[in-house]
């Protein structure tokens, strides 16, 4: 009777397997994180690297096939005025997105971390992630839509008495256009739209682990609430901003459907990329434009863990 009941427990590996993995937590944990590290480091490193590579190559301008010989002319191309405007248009859109979106999802976040409760707390946080749950590509093509010539931003301005003013603001050079759907403040408003989201969360995340005592603290001192934000809140959030940018700069820095379909003529860095290595089959040099955003991102996060970013992630 007793090897009966023991019989069971000796054809269960399961068990014993469990049981010895969980004696040796080390052993289960490399075990759960190894898949997605393969997965990393075959797919995504794999690819970085290739990319790497393909990008001292060059391509022969008679035949157009790509030279598999080791040069730095790809990278040459990168100077030249063309393809420097393009790099420097695209991060001052990327730097200016990112500005405005702190700017405004600073307030938002400040209210959702300390006065926010209950109900309202759940709507706001409802309100910041309900875009994200519909297509990137039809709230694109909705902005292009809004921002059209003859769209509800137009009509609101003439409605208001302020047509005049839009129509000053798109007489400006470079940041002007026929109309907002055309032009660099019609690019830069559906950026600060779409990514905005990926600011607030981090700057809420962030104010939430201020402990209130602190803020109690300074008021029992005799600071002010503007010196209170500026000496204690501010300097305590500036991670969260700073994270919250690392979001907003590498995403504006890589985006190419916005600019396409929102915008003027004018390329950005995404767009060059899918130009060179599709219509033009130029993938050296789409690989080398490809590496600019990974270099200025790499400067950046390291720019930013030095402000504790990584700590309001």
């Amino acid at each position: 009777m007793a090897g009966a009941l023991q019989w069971p427990l000796r054809q269960r590996p399961g068990r014993r397997i469990s049981t010895a993995l969980l004696l040796r937590p080390k052993l289960l944990l490399a075990l759960l994180i190894l898949p997605p590290l393969l997965w990393l480091g075959v797919v995504y490193l794999g690819a970085m690297l290739a990319l790497l590579i393909q990008s001292f190559f060059s391509i022969d301008a008679f035949t157009g096939m790509i030279q598999r010989t080791f040069t730095l002319s790809t990278y040459a191309e990168l100077l030249r005025p063309a393809h420097l405007d393009i790099i420097l248009r695209t991060a001052a859109m990327a730097a200016a997105v990112t500005l405005a979106s702190a700017v405004i999802a600073f307030p938002i976040a400040y209210y959702m971390a300390r006065y926010a409760t209950g109900r309202t707390k759940t709507i706001f946080y409802l309100a910041v992630m309900l875009p994200l749950w519909s297509s990137y590509l039809v709230r694109v093509y909705a902005w292009k839509l809004i921002l059209a010539k003859e769209g509800i931003v137009t009509w609101l301005a003439g409605a208001l008495g302020v047509g005049s003013w839009l129509d000053a603001l798109l007489s400006v050079p470079v940041i002007g256009g026929a109309a907002l759907s055309v032009s660099y403040v019609g690019t830069f408003t559906v950026f600060v739209y779409i990514w905005l989201p990926f600011m607030i969360l981090p700057i809420q995340a962030a104010l939430e682990r201020i402990p209130q005592s602190l803020i109690e603290a300074s008021a029992d001192l005799g600071a002010p609430p503007h010196r209170t934000f500026r000496n204690v809140i501010l300097p305590l959030a500036f991670p969260g901003v700073v994270a919250g940018s690392i979001f907003t700069f590498s995403l504006t820095l890589g985006d190419y459907i916005i600019p396409q379909i929102v915008g003027s003529s004018r390329l950005f860095l995404g767009q060059v990329v899918y130009l060179q290595q599709g219509t033009a089959g130029n993938i050296p040099l789409a690989a080398a434009f490809c590496v600019v955003p990974i270099v200025v991102m790499s400067i950046y996060l390291s720019i930013a863990k030095r402000f504790g970013a990584f700590d309001a992630l």
